[in-house]
Formats: structure tokens, sequence, C-alpha cells
């Protein structure tokens, strides 16, 4: 039976055989007492790889940026934070139904970027007929988009000369760095804590394009972590035997960063391969995520291209905007597959 090809996001991988190893030989404690020699590995880690004094581990992305949030931000503060962002549209609202902090959201450039003078103008004065702007929360990437670094330089600058703590989403850090590092000719570690630096506080997932089954890391400084350590517990995000989890990350740090560079070019393999065909517009993918637009026409036919692609062992997501994503587990002849698949649907 021909495996399918699953591109609907890179939370799908599975564990590969030496993670899986990894894992059955992690050391075990209670990281709610804080004595599992494997979360406290990774953490010592991430921590060190991005240049923070301290790092927590977490089971999700989400809960990261939720403990980031509110350990930045107390009741009746705000953060100033995109319209796509993922910790304000696609997280349950949580920083303001938990901590009772508003999201300023703003609206996204073209690039993905916030305008600068967007940021400063939403920075409210100190006046009690206002919320208190408290943090700028950034992601990299943001649909599959790398940031370019002067900007994360300039706003960040200006988050931080005015007051305001700085939070990055780098669910896709490391696919980020991947970019930048093509583009500057450095090692890919070396962007990733660039990036990272120019923040007070940094999420980074492992269950993406890293592969591990599940977690993520909040780094910064050791009292911004032993707050978010208090809020992680409120959470429910206190885990016992987390060694087990905690070694697959580790595993993942030091085995599929580099290898990073590979989806970015299968991704680039299928833009290309999805190129010319009539009424599809490819959005040059900048890392693992590529984006189809489809012409009007052609819009009421998505539903069905998403099924026919399923029989064929094809999986991806979307409606008027097709959305595929590779990762560890699809090689080329997978993306070939895809694409094939698409232009016999379109040419029907």
């Amino acid at each position: 039976m021909t495996r399918p090809v699953d591109l609907r996001s890179d939370t799908v991988t599975q564990p590969t055989r030496a993670m899986r190893d990894a894992m059955a030989a992690a050391p075990l404690g209670d990281d709610v007492f804080g004595t599992d020699p494997s979360v406290n590995a990774l953490q010592e880690k991430i921590a060190a790889m991005l240049g923070f004094e301290a790092a927590l581990f977490m089971p999700t992305g989400t809960q990261s940026n939720l403990c980031a949030v509110l350990s930045h931000c107390g009741r009746g503060d705000e953060y100033i934070v995109g319209q796509q962002a993922h910790c304000y549209r696609w997280e349950g609202g949580g920083a303001a139904v938990f901590g009772s902090v508003q999201p300023q959201p703003l609206d996204h450039a073209a690039d993905g970027t916030l305008p600068l003078a967007q940021i400063e103008a939403a920075i409210k004065p100190d006046d009690a007929h206002f919320a208190r702007t408290r943090l700028l929360a950034l992601e990299n990437t943001l649909g599959g988009k790398l940031l370019p670094f002067g900007y994360v330089e300039a706003a960040t600058g200006l988050a931080k000369s005015h007051g305001l703590q700085r939070h990055l989403d780098g669910a896709r850090l490391f696919n980020a760095a991947t970019a930048q590092a093509a583009q500057a000719g450095r090692h890919v570690r070396d962007e990733a804590r660039r990036i990272a630096q120019c923040f007070d506080s940094v999420s980074v997932c492992f269950s993406k394009g890293l592969g591990a089954p599940v977690g993520s890391a909040l780094c910064g400084s050791r009292e911004l972590v032993a707050r978010a350590h208090r809020i992680r517990k409120m959470a429910g995000g206190g885990m016992r035997q987390a060694g087990l989890l905690a070694a697959a990350a580790s595993h993942a740090l030091d085995h599929h960063v580099d290898r990073l560079a590979d989806d970015h070019a299968l991704a680039q393999r299928l833009a290309a391969g999805l190129a010319g065909i009539d009424g599809l517009m490819v959005e040059v993918p900048h890392t693992n995520i590529v984006f189809v637009d489809l012409a009007d026409a052609l819009k009421p036919k998505s539903s069905a291209l998403i099924a026919q692609l399923a029989a064929e062992g094809i999986l991806a997501t979307g409606l008027y905007r097709l959305r595929f994503v590779t990762h560890l587990d699809v090689d080329a002849a997978g993306v070939d597959r895809a694409v094939a698949a698409i232009r016999r649907f379109f040419q029907a």
C-alpha cells in the first residue's frame, strides 16, 4: 500500500525510530517537583541555545504563549499583536479570558509585518481611560513568511524605547532561522539565537518542523520563567514523568534542526510544480508552507479538489486558499505525487 502524503501541517509528523529510542532511554523523575532530569536538561539546552537564563517545558505552544503574556501583563494591561497572529486569533482568546489582558490587534502589511507607525500609535498614554500597554507580541514565521531581521530589530527596538516588553511566538523559530541563515550565509543555530535575543521571551515549538510528538518551551529571564511556572500550574500544565516527551524534544534539537532546509527545498519544489496552472496563484514559499489562491471561477472546485486528493492518498487543507506544508515525513516523491494529482484535477 502506498504511504499517504500528508501535507496538512508539520504537526502530523511521527517520531523517528531514533527519537523513540531516545524517549525509551530517558531518565525520569517528577517535573512537578522539579526532579525530572530529562526535562531539566531540555530546559537548560534550549535556554542556552537561544541565550536566555531559563526555560520552561510546556505541553503546548498555546499554553506557552498564554503563560508568556500573563507573565508580562496583569489585569487591565494590554498587548499589541497582529490580527493574524496565532496568540491572538487561534488560541481561544486565552489572555483575555484567563488573565483579563486586553489584546490590541493591528492589521498586517503584505509581508506579515506590523507597520512601525501603527505600533507606535497603538501605545496608550498613561491615562486612567486606557488599558496599560505592556507588551508587543510578534510571530516568526507568520503564515510561513520570514519577518525580515531588520524589521524585527526595528520593531522590538521601538517597543523597548517605549518601555514595552517583547514576546516572540517562535512556534517555527528554527524555520525562520533556516531561511534567514540561507540569506545571510550563517549557521541556523546562530540565526535562531540572533532572532531570539531581540525579545524578552520566546516560545519555541518542538512538535512542528522539529518533529517531536508534543511540547513547547518558554524562554526568558529567571524571574519571568518563575512567574510562568506558577501560571502553568494554574493552567494544568504541570506534568509528572514528562521526561519521555522532553527527551523527544531534546533529540529534535540535536538532530532535526539542520534538516529543516530539506523541507524548505521541498516546498520550493511543490510551488514550482504548481506554477503555470491556469487560475492558481502560487505564493513563493519562504519556508515550508505553500499557499495557493484560487481564481474566483475555480473556488467552487476547492472542496472537490481536497476530496479527490484524499482519495489518492494526498491530504491537504483549505477552501478558497489551499495550504500545503512539507515536513520530515514528506519526500520528493510525495511532493511529485501531489503536483501530478493537482495538475490532473485542473486539466480534467
